[in-house]
């Protein structure tokens, strides 16, 4: 009843000062025009991405789950596209003054008004796929155990609001970006919320029936479409490349040349990187793995992919890869964490490298952002700050939000349920309805 009175109003309410039309816009300035096409088609791009990370969770978890993990790919989409229209937008780059501003954005609530102009709503749909993307990294590290009802509801509150108060601090005005704090594409403000929401997700939800033996020990589950997986990996590589030149904001700013070549080669550092390490430890070369060595590098060029050189570019990857590797390792053999694609290590620890790689590469080249190794020690510690924050507010909320959930609605799916798989339990149906799925039930023991 309240949605349908303020979409109600929004119809009624008179324009205010913005131009819904475009044509004061481009008077003012023609060239805006190509611009304006430019980070469009980067969005649609990133939007992209979304295949790409349903098919690579798809692939890397049990066929009996591949129905609920396109529906939450598909869904947090609708979902967070919604919700940051609605309120998110509003919160994390609308404006208000003192020291409000420097927390919360308090205008352009769902882009009525002064927010019904073309700039601004160029700007939201920008947004909205980072955002959207950022959800969807949950999805990953709490497959094949987790309600479909609670992630939904989970999906709108980190759209609404975790991503968003986050996000504001960074790239709407606010506390950290008055610090000096930068992040160019998103390690921090995209993947890192996501991969540390996802954590706490991980860890209250619990391991799938089977994970671990009795002593702790991991039990390999293998997921069941390498194929689909590194299809997805190809996707979301692809993707990057509206994510990243995209963040320029103008095809004017002839810098994508370096970002791109950046994106590229961060991403096939890392993929080599953990290829090698998976051979030399197994004597054969992982295949998910290098694909998660390949996505982890693409991670942790998005904060500096702008504002270092193609060799930097290179190790951040080369780095990427071994950490993508040595984080799996830790949380599943230490932390005792079921993270069914390795998303909180991709996403979240890739994050927080992105973000302190920018801290200590950046060359001075453009913008004049130097790093720590070019001699500015203070934006260094600036990228220290970003990443203690990144990590206490997202893994913080995470946990305040899935611990509400697991306390009223539940957010785990019964035995029974992960037993038959999530497709039949919770939508009455199989992704591969010719073919016989005849698993044999993992024991814990």
């Amino acid at each position: 009843m309240i949605i349908s009175m303020i979409l109600i109003a929004g119809l009624i309410i008179p324009v205010a000062a913005g131009d819904p039309s475009g044509a004061d816009t481009y008077e003012s300035d023609p060239s805006t025009a190509v611009n304006f096409a430019w980070v469009l088609i980067c969005g649609f791009l990133v939007m992209l991405m979304q295949a790409g990370f349903g098919l690579l969770e798809a692939g890397l978890t049990r066929a009996k789950n591949a129905a609920n993990i396109m529906m939450k790919n598909m869904v947090d989409f609708c979902i967070g596209a919604l919700g940051y229209w609605a309120v998110g937008f509003a919160l994390m780059m609308g404006t208000a003054t003192g020291i409000t501003g420097l927390i919360v954005g308090l205008d352009g609530f769902f882009l009525i008004g002064d927010a019904y102009d073309v700039s601004t709503i160029e700007l939201w749909f920008w947004q909205m796929v980072f955002c959207a993307t950022a959800a969807t990294i949950v999805s990953g590290a709490m497959a094949e155990r987790t309600k479909f009802s609670t992630y939904c509801i989970a999906s709108l509150v980190v759209t609404a609001f975790i991503y968003p108060l986050y996000g504001h601090w960074m790239w709407g005005g606010g506390w950290l970006s008055q610090l000096g704090a930068l992040d160019f594409a998103g390690s921090g403000v995209v993947h890192a919320v996501g991969g540390f929401i996802a954590l706490a997700g991980a860890w209250l939800v619990g391991p799938r029936v089977g994970k671990f033996k009795k002593d702790g020990t991991p039990v390999g589950i293998p997921g069941h479409s390498i194929t689909l997986a590194i299809l997805g990996v190809f996707i979301l590589w692809f993707g990057w490349f509206g994510f990243n030149p995209g963040s320029t904001l103008a095809a004017t700013d002839l810098r994508i040349s370096v970002i791109a070549a950046n994106t590229v080669l961060a991403a096939a550092a890392g993929g080599l990187m953990a290829m090698l390490l998976t051979w030399k430890k197994y004597g054969k070369a992982d295949v998910p793995m290098t694909g998660n060595g390949i996505v982890a590098g693409l991670v942790a060029i998005t904060a500096p992919c702008a504002w270092v050189s193609p060799p930097a570019a290179v190790l951040i990857g080369l780095v990427a890869g071994a950490l993508v590797i040595l984080s799996v390792w830790f949380i599943e053999w230490k932390l005792k964490i079921d993270d069914p694609v390795g998303a909180i290590s991709v996403h979240g620890t890739n994050g927080i490298w992105g973000i302190l790689a920018l801290g200590l590469l950046a060359d001075g080249t453009y913008g004049g952002v130097t790093g720590l190794l070019y001699g500015d020690a203070g934006f260094m510690v600036a990228q220290i700050i970003s990443a203690v924050t990144v990590f206490v507010w997202a893994f913080g909320m995470g946990a305040i939000m899935f611990y509400i959930l697991k306390k009223t609605i539940g957010i785990r799916v019964t035995d029974r349920e992960q037993i038959e798989g999530l497709d039949i339990g919770e939508h009455g149906m199989t992704a591969y309805p010719d073919f016989l799925q005849a698993e044999p039930l993992i024991k814990e023991g």
